[in-house]
C-alpha cells in the first residue's frame, strides 16, 4: 500500500477508537514515523512503504487508539507557534493558556523580574521571554517546578528553542525561593494544577491516565494552590506588581475573591475565544 493508503486505513481504525481528529493524528504519526515534513509528504505520497516502517507506524497507530496522547508517541507539542518537547512529567501546553501568555506580554516591560510557578514543560515562561525579546541583561526569567523530571524538559526547551534568558529552580512553591527574592518580582504568572479532585475521574482518557497527576490535582476545591501561592505572592511581588493566573471556567469569582482578600486590586476577568473564562490578573496595591 501506499503512503496515503496507510494514513486512511489508520483514520478509519482511530475513528472506530473514537478518537477526535483521527484523519489528523493518522497523518501525524506518520510524518513523525518516517520523519518527513509536510511537504515532503505531499511529494511522497503514493509511494509505497516497506514492511518494517509498516510495522512501526501500526504500532503507533495501536498506541493512539489506546488513547495515549499523541503528544506522548511523538514527543512535541504545539505553543504559540513553537514546538515543544513534552513527556509524561509534564502537562501537555494547551491552546487556553496562550490567552494567559497574551495577556503578560501586555504587561511585560525592560527591566521586569518574571516568574512562573509551576511551570512544567516552561511553555509559559520561555514563551514570554522569547515573544518579548528581551535579554537575560534587560529582564529577569524565572520558572519554578516542584518536579525535577518536569525541570529536565523545561530545561531541554529552553536549549531546544533559544530561550537563554530563562533560569530554572526547584522548588515547592516558593519554599526555596531566597529572602533576597522578595518583594523582587513585577510579575508573577502560574497556571497551576486547578481540578478538583472527584472531578478527575471524569477526564478524557488522554487526560486522567496520561498527564500528571501532580500538575491537574487542585484539591477538593480546585482551589488549593490559588490559595497557596496568592499567600505567598504577596511577598515576593514588587509594589505594583502583578499576579497573573489561568483557571477553570467557572472559578473566577473564586479566584477574585481570594486575591482581593490578601490586598489585590484592578482585578480583570479575561475570557478565551470560546467566550468562557480563562485568565484572571490583578495588582499588588502595597507590596509587603
Amino acid at each position: 500500500m501506499t503512503i496515503r493508503e496507510e494514513i486512511l486505513n489508520a483514520s478509519r481504525i482511530l475513528e472506530a477508537a473514537n478518537i477526535e481528529n483521527a484523519s489528523y493524528d493518522a497523518k501525524e504519526l506518520m510524518l513523525h514515523c518516517l520523519n518527513i515534513s509536510s511537504t515532503d509528504f505531499f511529494l511522497k505520497r503514493e509511494e509505497s512503504i516497506d514492511e518494517e516502517t509498516k510495522l512501526r507506524y501500526e504500532a503507533l497507530i495501536n498506541r493512539r487508539a489506546s488513547h495515549e496522547p499523541l503528544q506522548h508517541i511523538t514527543g512535541i507539542a504545539y505553543f504559540y507557534g513553537r514546538e515543544f518537547n513534552v513527556n509524561s512529567s509534564v502537562l501537555i501546553p494547551r491552546y487556553d493558556t496562550e490567552n494567559l501568555v497574551e495577556r503578560v506580554l501586555k504587561l511585560v516591560k525592560r527591566g521586569d523580574h518574571i516568574l512562573d510557578m509551576c511551570t512544567g514543560s516552561g511553555c509559559i515562561i520561555e514563551t514570554i521571554a522569547l515573544e518579548s525579546r528581551l535579554t537575560r541583561e534587560e529582564a529577569v526569567f524565572l520558572g519554578v517546578d516542584i518536579s525535577k523530571e518536569a525541570l529536565k524538559v523545561a530545561r531541554a526547551n529552553k536549549e531546544k528553542l533559544g530561550a537563554d534568558a530563562v533560569d530554572f529552580m526547584q522548588s515547592d512553591l516558593f519554599e526555596n525561593l531566597n529572602d533576597n527574592l522578595r518583594n523582587s518580582f513585577d510579575i508573577i504568572v502560574s497556571n497551576p494544577p486547578y481540578i478538583k479532585t472527584a472531578v478527575i475521574e471524569e477526564l478524557d482518557k488522554e487526560v486522567k491516565l496520561h498527564d500528571p497527576y501532580i500538575a491537574l490535582d487542585g484539591s477538593s476545591d480546585g482551589l488549593k494552590f490559588y490559595k497557596k501561592i496568592t499567600e505567598e505572592a504577596i511577598h515576593f511581588l514588587k509594589k505594583d506588581g502583578y499576579l497573573a493566573y489561568e483557571i477553570g471556567s467557572d472559578q473566577a469569582e473564586e479566584v477574585r475573591d481570594i486575591m482581593a482578600s490578601k490586598g489585590f486590586v484592578n482585578i480583570e476577568v479575561y475570557k478565551d475565544l470560546s467566550g468562557l473564562d480563562r485568565v484572571v490578573i490583578a495588582k499588588l496595591e502595597d507590596g509587603l
